[in-house]
Parts: C-alpha cells; sequence; structure tokens
C-alpha cells in the first residue's frame, strides 16, 4: 500500500482512519465480497488511476466517489433492488467526508447552509398553508346582513382577504427562493465531494477545443469578478480559482466593481467583499441589482462578520444568491464558484 499524506484528501501519514471512514469501509467490502470474480475485477478495473485505487477504497485509505458506489450496487446481485442500502451508504460515505481532511470543513459548512434552506422551505410552506386555510374559511363565512362590501371602498382598510392572500403569496415566494438556494447547496456538495482525493479542484476546460473539423475553436471562458479593497485577499481568491479555467476580473472598490460591469456579458458570478471603506457591500450588490444588464448576475458575499442565521438572512435580503465565511476555505470557494460556472453555461445552452 503506498505511501499517503494529507495533502490529496487523504488520512495523514501514520494517523489512523477515523471510525466514520472505517465504518463506511466496511460496507463496501461486504458489499464487494458479495460479487463474482469477473464482476469485482471489472469494477477494480474502472477505477481511476488503476485497480490499486480499488484497494485503497476498500482499505479506507480514501473515501470514493459517489460513481464507485453506484457502480458496486449496480454490480451486486441483491442491492440494486434495495433502495434503504443505497440511502444507508449515502449517508455513511457523507458522516466520513465531514471528518476528513482537507474537505471537512467544506462539506460541513456547505450542508450546514442546506440544512437552513431546507428548514426555510418547510417554515414557508406551513405559513402559506396555514394562510391559504385561513383565506379559505373566510371566503366560506357569508357576510352579514347589512354589512357594506369594503372592497367597494378603494381607500379603506384592506379586506382581511386580501391580507391573507398577501401573505400566503409572500410566504410561497420565500418558499420558492429558499428552494432555489437549497438545490444550489445540493449541487455545491455534489462539486465539493468530486475535490476528495485530488489537491484541486479538477481544471475547467482551457480557451480552445477542436471543433467537427479538427479546427483549434475559442471557448469563452466564465468571468468572475473578484470585489475586495484589500489586495492580499485578492490574491488569495485568484490563487485558488485562476487555475480553473475562470477569466478573473478584479476590483478593489465597489465603483471599480460597477465599471467593470459596464460590459457585464460573460460573468457567472460576483465574489464581493461585505467590508469595504465607502460604498461597501451591501450598497455595491444594490446598484448591481438595480441595473437591469447586471441584476441577474449572482452575488456571492464574501464576510467576515459572520455565517450566522441573521447574517445569511441580512445577505439573502441584500440580493445574495450565496455567501462564503472569511478566512475562506479553498474546497468551498472552488465548489461555489463550480457551481455558478455550470448554471451559467447551462443557461448559455
Amino acid at each position: 500500500m503506498r505511501l499517503v499524506t494529507a495533502l490529496d484528501g487523504r488520512p495523514p501519514l501514520g494517523v489512523e482512519p477515523g471510525p466514520e471512514l472505517r465504518e463506511f469501509a466496511g460496507e463496501l467490502r461486504t458489499l464487494f465480497r458479495g460479487l463474482d470474480a469477473p464482476a469485482a475485477d471489472a469494477l477494480a478495473a474502472r477505477c481511476t488511476p488503476g485497480p490499486q485505487a480499488c484497494a485503497d477504497y476498500l482499505a479506507a485509505v480514501r473515501i470514493p466517489p459517489w460513481e464507485f458506489v453506484e457502480a458496486l450496487l449496480d454490480a451486486h446481485p441483491d442491492a440494486p433492488g434495495r433502495p434503504e442500502v443505497r440511502e444507508r451508504l449515502r449517508r455513511s460515505r457523507l458522516a466520513a467526508l465531514r471528518v476528513a481532511p482537507p474537505i471537512g470543513w467544506a462539506v460541513r459548512q456547505i450542508e450546514g447552509q442546506l440544512h437552513a434552506a431546507e428548514r426555510e422551505v418547510q417554515e414557508a410552506d406551513e405559513e402559506a398553508e396555514q394562510a391559504e386555510r385561513e383565506l379559505a374559511r373566510t371566503r366560506q363565512t357569508p357576510a352579514a346582513p347589512g354589512t357594506p362590501d369594503p372592497s367597494a371602498d378603494r381607500t379603506g382598510p384592506a379586506r382581511p382577504a386580501d391580507l391573507l392572500a398577501e401573505k400566503a403569496g409572500q410566504a410561497r415566494e420565500r418558499s420558492a427562493r429558499a428552494a432555489a438556494r437549497r438545490d444550489l447547496m445540493r449541487r455545491q456538495l455534489v462539486l465539493v465531494e468530486r475535490q476528495q482525493g485530488t489537491t484541486a479542484a479538477p481544471p475547467e476546460p482551457t480557451g480552445t477545443a477542436a471543433g467537427e473539423t479538427g479546427e483549434a475553436m475559442e471557448i469563452e471562458l466564465p468571468k468572475i469578478l473578484l470585489v475586495d479593497d484589500r489586495p492580499e485577499n485578492l490574491v488569495v481568491l485568484e490563487a485558488l480559482l485562476g487555475p480553473h479555467g475562470h477569466q478573473l476580473v478584479p476590483a478593489t472598490s465597489g465603483p471599480d466593481a460597477l465599471r467593470a460591469l459596464m460590459e457585464p456579458d460573460g460573468y457567472a458570478a460576483i465574489l464581493l467583499d461585505v467590508q469595504m471603506p465607502g460604498m461597501d457591500g451591501y450598497e455595491t450588490a444594490a446598484r448591481i441589482r438595480s441595473r437591469a444588464r447586471t441584476r441577474d448576475i449572482p452575488i456571492v458575499f464574501v464576510t467576515a462578520i459572520g455565517s450566522g442565521p441573521d447574517h445569511a438572512r441580512h445577505a439573502y435580503a441584500a440580493g445574495a444568491a450565496d455567501f462564503i465565511p472569511k478566512p475562506v476555505d479553498p474546497w468551498t470557494v472552488r465548489a461555489k464558484v463550480a457551481s455558478f460556472v455550470e448554471l451559467h453555461r447551462e443557461r448559455r445552452g
């Protein structure tokens, strides 16, 4: 078995794997033993960079990608018809990832945001359903004889039915926004898990590609606007994101960011520092959102203020699609940016 280091997501040299990884690997070994010899050989041959990777997965040396687990389940004679096995393995693998260096923090952070979004969806849906039930009861209750119709007086107070309908509509809108964040966090969780076992995120395509005729053609690289008044913070973000196929556009102030967005085409996301002198991140975001050509570019607040529920609500209310707490975690930053790049490319077809 080859030496392992903490640099590529494996346990550091001389450190035993934790109980979460040992338990997960034990479940994988049990399934693997149920394969016949041809199926086991075929599964090992599919592993990258080679069959040794399969041995590492089964020996708790490293955490396999979910694609390996899917292939193991598909090859097993009994597991494909048992969804509870698939769900148990999914949970067991996530438990191992949460404590795995170096991506454990990124997994926990994104999972926390995912759970917060799921709670908000549930709470908003319950609020909307309650308002809709009260609205239905109000409409079914006949008015007493001689009671004036409030709808005839547009200058008077709003009718209870109108207020309930507005409350239900607002709750449904809040639920939809939280559901979009939930889906985004699920996408980010998959992307950060794909980084496991590597020193960095997989590189994005370069600026050229071969067309159908074999001739090189230009690929438009997605642009990421980086806004921070401290040059050293911009250097960190450029070092994290530069090697992965992004066209990085730095700006050291809110006005600089607005000038960079005078030509808004091609931007996949804006990483925006909150605490800046003069025009801070919130004001900059408000101005970006007020422009028709830039209001749909996702804004990701990068903030040292905090990442609790109150700060998250403030960020989302200010128009942010996401936020990253400082000091930034490399795995988190790469996964979040990659998710917006994916969405940008999907929208552009």
